[in-house]
């Protein structure tokens, strides 16, 4: 029994049959020096405040991911303290969690985009090839020029390809500040969390079940899927990406995407 239950134990006796606490702790077989123990740890409202914030934004963190996040912040703490703060949180993860009771929200910081790579949104597109294959496209817009500067096709896709695509087009074009993505498998994966800390970018996850959280990209698939995918011969699909949209720049007209 821990010693927090045991001084429990003796202030309900007391209050319950009007005793003195030397002798309730004699009835508990508790030490007087235990019941009168103030504890000298700094408080941790901060820390567990952190800790909610973390999870809040990036749902499908367990206690070792968040460790990994409070670390590069600075905290000075075991991954033992880290693993107890987020199980009295009652954080823990769930193999099944209904949409309803997920916890995520927008950062309270998030402001339109003022310049070019100032914030990029990222997102897969989905189709199938006139064989019956599956095909997946990996769609990325500058939230500010409306420039596309990557439309990857590819059969599957990992977080590990996530990362080469980004890596090749942030030498070309430059590496953005923020990139908005949704709770996918490939987005919360560690090979883009850690690529994303490498490189200075900051990841900003959408909440599950609003896609108008990443309106820009949302909209930009959807004229993607009418004016390629869905006009062309599906057995060219990877040719007509590479063609659209005419623009050498891909840039896509200002008045048909503003939000």
């Amino acid at each position: 029994m821990k010693p927090v239950r045991k001084r429990k134990l003796v202030d309900e006796m007391r209050g319950d049959w009007d005793v003195s606490i030397r002798r309730a702790c004699r009835v508990f077989l508790v030490d007087t020096s235990t019941y009168h123990y103030k504890s000298r740890r700094p408080g941790q409202a901060h820390l567990e405040q952190r800790i909610k914030e973390i999870c809040q934004t990036r749902v499908r963190y367990g206690y070792r991911r968040v460790h990994v996040l409070l670390r590069r912040e600075g905290w000075s703490l075991g991954q033992n303290k880290t693993r107890r703060i987020y199980r009295e949180l009652g954080l823990q993860l769930r193999n099944k969690t209904p949409k309803r009771r997920v916890k995520a929200k927008l950062r309270d910081d998030r402001r339109p985009a003022t310049r070019s790579n100032e914030t990029w949104a990222m997102d897969f597109v989905h189709d199938q090839l006139a064989t019956g294959r599956k095909l997946r496209v990996l769609t990325i817009i500058d939230t500010f020029s409306r420039y596309s500067p990557a439309l990857e096709p590819r059969f599957t896709f990992r977080g590990a390809d996530v990362v080469e695509v980004l890596e090749r087009v942030g030498r070309q074009v430059g590496f953005p500040a923020t990139i908005r993505v949704d709770q996918g498998t490939e987005f919360v994966s560690r090979d883009l969390d850690l690529w994303a800390y490498q490189r200075g970018v900051t990841l900003d996850f959408s909440r599950p079940g609003k896609p108008t959280d990443n309106a820009y990209i949302a909209a930009f698939n959807g004229r993607f899927r009418a004016e390629c995918l869905n006009a062309q011969n599906q057995q060219c699909v990877p040719l007509c990406i590479n063609l659209w949209p005419p623009s050498e720049l891909r840039y896509l007209k200002l008045q048909a995407y503003s939000m």
